[in-house]
């Protein structure tokens, strides 16, 4: 009896301590001591890829707000999304060369970001601290976004979570948007988990510059030499992880012992799917940008950013560069940029220098081929999002393209990647030469891409059109 008053008092104070100890921990967290976990449902809720999603935003003057768009400065405003109200977000344009030449032409359809904790830290949607709504700029097909990522993802490269949405402003109809979920700390917590590394967005100052922090060349132990990329950090870095980047950088300089300063693997199959997409407007072009870098440990690995100007489409409008189709269809897969280029670009050409590290990135190559066009794959996602989205197209008041256009742009890009997988299969097996001087050497060996044009993905004459005849996607 005295044996079980004592077993009733000890569970009464473990019950109190645990009681304690819960009440300590939510008020821990309720001020920031510890960080509770970052909830991630936004995936099943606005990510769903099955339907087409709502995004109505509230703002107060959306005339001025459109004037003001090319500064990209935010402004606030309360969004509704698939009926679910956030109020006091925060909503800028996006957009490099995009947000000039849609100012310049009168135009006002730019792609936009929304920030949920732009004014207050705790709001998010459902974990979510940062969106973007992706235009469509100088992409007819609305699907080179949302089908590269597609494509990263099935080679299991961390890539932004996608889908289509219908956008509204102050309850009317703006145009079919895809939703991207921007590379911040939703982004970073959901795909390594609370303890991840640092997460960056490198960008040039200017097209004039040398630009070579960009390019990742190692230049100096000062941070102070790479502004391109500490300047644009997604999250918090410190001095000590700006300096185990440095030394990342150094020791692919070298280019011995990468495995200790590069994510090898993932960095494979990353540029497996970006020589596969032939984006020129990306690390492996002249711009050397449009990527993300991602640190852990003093090892560094590229992530997926913006392919509006992929599938060989960077090149028109650029007297620099051919605009023949046939030129990106049979991209060099060892050489998948001018020669000049690639001399600048150590994350690539350091790699390929490795016959086991190119061997690796082949055989990658060779998976993304087979099993995601050649295995049926890639025709069934182009036909599914075709039926999805088309009502919306054509019914899009802010278009840059028209719906038969649209049609002609699906088409194009599918019959791109078919024809693009026929010439990697080829260049794989040894028909078809993977260096630009061997296909200068056996033009008659390269995969006939005369039945399609690059100009139908879309290109910068559409918003010329779209400029000067008013709403094209009526």
């Amino acid at each position: 009896m005295i044996r079980n008053r004592h077993i009733d008092v000890i569970c009464i104070f473990a019950l109190v301590l645990a009681t304690g100890a819960a009440c300590l921990l939510a008020w821990a967290g309720s001020v920031g001591v510890i960080a509770p976990a970052r909830p991630n449902t936004y995936l099943d809720l606005l990510f769903d890829d099955s339907r087409v999603h709502t995004v109505n935003i509230e703002v107060e003057d959306w005339d001025a707000f459109i004037a003001s768009a090319p500064e990209e400065e935010y402004t606030q405003a309360d969004v509704v999304i698939d009926g679910e109200r956030i109020t006091g977000v925060g909503l800028r344009a996006k957009g490099n060369n995009s947000v000039g030449h849609i100012s310049r032409r009168g135009l006002s359809r730019y792609s936009l970001k929304i920030e949920f904790d732009h004014y207050d830290r705790n709001t998010t949607y459902h974990g979510l601290d940062k969106l973007s709504l992706d235009a469509a700029f100088q992409d007819n097909s609305y699907l080179k976004n949302y089908l590269t990522y597609d494509m990263m993802r099935f080679m299991g490269v961390p890539a932004p979570a996608t889908a289509f949405t219908q956008v509204m402003v102050n309850g009317e109809p703006w145009g079919l948007f895809l939703a991207v979920e921007d590379a911040e700390d939703a982004f970073a917590d959901r795909v390594w988990g609370a303890d991840h590394g640092a997460l960056y967005k490198p960008d040039y100052r200017s097209l004039e510059n040398e630009n070579a922090d960009v390019a990742l060349r190692y230049i100096g132990d000062d941070p102070s030499l790479y502004p391109g990329i500490f300047d644009e950090a997604q999250l918090d870095v410190d001095e000590a992880g700006k300096r185990r980047l440095i030394r990342a950088l150094e020791g692919l300089a070298s280019g011995e012992n990468l495995e200790r300063y590069v994510d090898v693997d993932a960095t494979l199959r990353y540029f497996a799917v970006q020589v596969f997409v032939a984006n020129l407007d990306s690390y492996l072009g002249s711009t050397g940008h449009n990527y993300l870098l991602y640190e852990d440990a003093g090892r560094i690995s590229m992530l997926p950013w913006d392919y509006n100007l992929a599938f060989g489409t960077y090149a028109l409008g650029r007297p620099e560069l051919p605009d023949d189709v046939g030129t990106y269809v049979n991209l060099p897969i060892d050489e998948p940029a001018a020669p000049e280029v690639l001399a600048e670009r150590p994350l690539f050409t350091n790699l390929m220098a490795h016959e086991e590290y190119r061997a690796r990135y082949h055989d990658y190559l060779d998976q993304l081929v087979a099993n995601y066009v050649e295995s049926g794959r890639l025709s069934e996602t182009i036909a599914r999002m075709r039926e999805l989205i088309a009502p919306y197209v054509a019914e899009d008041p802010t278009a840059f393209c028209t719906y038969e256009e649209f049609l002609v742009g699906v088409d194009t890009i599918e019959m791109f990647c078919l024809l693009r997988a026929e010439s990697i299969r080829g260049q794989l097996e040894g028909a078809i030469p993977p260096t630009h001087e061997g296909q200068r050497a056996e033009p008659g060996a390269l995969v006939d891409a005369s039945a399609i044009a690059l100009e139908d993905m879309g290109e910068l004459s559409d918003l010329d059109e779209t400029a000067e005849t008013g709403e094209r996607g009526m």
